[in-house]
């Protein structure tokens, strides 16, 4: 990135996390339907991915549609789900040919049988990829996702295979739909809220915030040298002392 110093550089989150948020408001203030914005947000998906592969993050983890989403108007949500099919089938090569190993998170079960298995073959062709792991979360809900890793240790427990006292804070993260990965280290959102909106709840215990005010489909490399410059100043402490960190 040409903003960034060497030693930024280095500093870069090794797990970044994006809440793209501003879609339908970007187009509204233009007077354009509300697919132009998600259309546009597309556009701003495929610049972040370039630039984090450019920079060698290895996660990216994209809120991409919430389980919230689907009280949306039909003719919007369906209209999302032909663009996520869009976007599967016209990144497919790129993915290969860049090393970009696909997952998704999220209750896949109320999707379309049609939308379920571009997923799973998109998930399938990149699952030998060493570069970069895009995670697309869709029908996501954090709560929900902390809901089906109870259940499943709740199955454990009465097959007798897990004792419930020897339950820890590692046993249960094994549950989560993020378990392969480490723990968000940035989340930026957009658009100018300033909250969590059920993404990651577990996982972004000591995840650093960022927000602003830029609407998704206006998101560049520019808004994103900016919070990779903010992200390098901050001290994770993770619950540590100064002087402990320097020991």
């Amino acid at each position: 990135m040409k903003n960034l110093s060497e030693q930024s550089m280095k500093a870069v989150p090794l797990h970044l996390a994006m809440i793209m948020d501003g879609n339908g408001r970007w187009a509204e203030q233009r007077d354009l339907p509300r697919i132009i914005g998600h259309r546009k947000g597309v556009e701003a998906v495929r610049k972040v991915v370039d630039e984090c592969l450019a920079l060698g993050i290895r996660y990216l983890t994209l809120f991409a549609f919430s389980s919230e989403n689907w009280g949306r108007p039909r003719q919007e949500v369906d209209a999302l789900m032909l663009l996520l099919l869009d976007y599967l089938a016209s990144q497919r090569q790129k993915m290969l040919d860049n090393g970009i190993r696909l997952q998704v998170i999220g209750d896949l079960s109320r999707m379309t049988a049609t939308v379920q298995q571009a997923i799973a073959e998109a998930v399938q062709v990149t699952s030998a990829g060493t570069g970069l792991t895009l995670v697309l979360a869709l029908s996501y809900g954090g709560r929900d996702e902390i809901l089906r890793a109870v259940k499943r240790i709740l199955a454990q427990v009465q097959a007798g295979n897990l004792d419930p006292e020897r339950l820890d804070a590692d046993t249960f993260a094994a549950g989560l739909d993020l378990a392969e990965m480490p723990a968000a280290d940035l989340m930026i959102r957009t658009s100018g809220e300033m909250r969590l909106s059920n993404f990651l709840l577990w996982q972004s215990a000591y995840t650093e915030l960022y927000f602003t005010d830029v609407l998704w489909p206006d998101f560049n490399l520019d808004e994103l040298n900016k919070a990779f410059a903010d992200y390098c100043q901050r001290r994770r402490r993770f619950g540590l002392t100064d002087d402990q960190l320097q020991i």
